[in-house]
């Protein structure tokens, strides 16, 4: 264009700067019109920047399109992480899961999915906010890739695939490289709790001995299992019940207390039943279910409660705390 313009009469574009300005300021479709070709072939040029301009700013854009999307499907796919702690890791996504989900949720504890199914991402965010599910497609193998569910600070795991065989390998692999965690499998072979118990896992429950425990339950005292299968989960409506486990803390007006006087008291001040307490002893949890001996409630255990959704609210107020390990 220098070459062009130079040594014309009325020539605006005389320096290297002057092209420099009048092409970025065209190609880049500003177009400030200071300085314009005179000549003939200087006009020819500057057609070739307008048509080129044309090509350069679609280029832009559809590399921002590019980036804009790239960052919008790792989120959602879960590449950029979470935060979560203190919450429930779900390895598979299914109906059961699901419904799982849906009481955890309910009770406020946060959760992270993992999925091998990109379709599963879509139909979870239509159920759950990111506030209370995040979502992470990876191959289930993929433990480095793992990391993103903050999965070492979850309060537990829950292996949801498809067989037993299935769920006992890949617990003892996952085990190689989170050895530290709390798992819990549901099992379709009840004979199979004292093996998995043996490779590591926290928790294996039976789906077929519980369903059976209840149906019997209901043909022979049908509203002792209607109560059961109501407190078993999370109590919606204020006169619905439901069994909760509560940390006793440092300033938890219970810490010294004799467990028959907290009795009385919960009843009295939150109607609240106080029906076991859990102490840890040689580093394993132990259950005493309404114990007949004293026994004094001391900081670090948990109170096993049976309350209303209202008892509930009188004992956030009271303990300063939400239930749960």
């Amino acid at each position: 264009m220098l070459q062009f313009e130079s040594g014309a009469p009325n020539a605006r574009i005389i320096s290297i700067q002057d092209g420099a300005w009048y092409a970025i300021a065209t190609l880049t479709t500003v177009g400030y019109g200071d300085l314009i070709p005179v000549t003939y072939w200087g006009r020819m040029l500057g057609f070739v920047f307008l048509l080129s301009s044309i090509g350069i700013y679609g280029f832009v854009i559809g590399q921002i399109t590019i980036v804009m999307r790239t960052v919008k499907e790792n989120k959602a796919m879960g590449l950029n992480g979470t935060n979560f702690e203190g919450h429930v890791v779900i390895i598979g996504w299914n109906d059961f899961s699901q419904s799982v989900i849906g009481h955890l949720i309910a009770a406020g504890k946060k959760v992270a999915i993992i999925t091998k199914d990109k379709r599963d991402i879509e139909l979870i965010r239509e159920y759950y906010t990111v506030n209370e599910a995040y979502t992470l497609y990876s191959d289930y193998n993929n433990f480095e890739l793992m990391e993103k569910s903050n999965i070492r600070k979850a309060s537990i795991v829950f292996i949801n695939l498809h067989d037993d065989t299935e769920k006992l390998v890949y617990i003892i692999n996952m085990k190689k490289h989170f050895n530290d965690l709390n798992y819990v499998v549901t099992l379709d072979n009840g004979n199979l709790k004292s093996t998995f118990h043996h490779a590591g896992v926290t928790y294996a429950i039976s789906k077929n001995e519980i369903s059976s425990k209840l149906l019997a339950s209901y043909i022979y005292e049908p509203d002792v299992a209607l109560f059961s299968e109501e407190i078993i989960a999370y109590a919606h409506h204020d006169d619905e019940y439901d069994m909760k486990q509560l940390q006793v803390k440092e300033d938890n007006p219970m810490a010294g207390m004799l467990y028959d006087k907290a009795f009385f008291d919960l009843k009295k001040e939150s109607n609240v039943v106080l029906v076991g307490l859990v102490k840890m002893v040689d580093g394993k949890r132990k259950m005493l279910k309404n114990p007949e001996e004293p026994v004094t409630i001391e900081k670090g255990d948990y109170l096993v409660l049976l309350m209303d959704r209202k008892g509930h609210q009188r004992l956030k107020r009271l303990f300063h705390i939400e239930e749960g390990l």
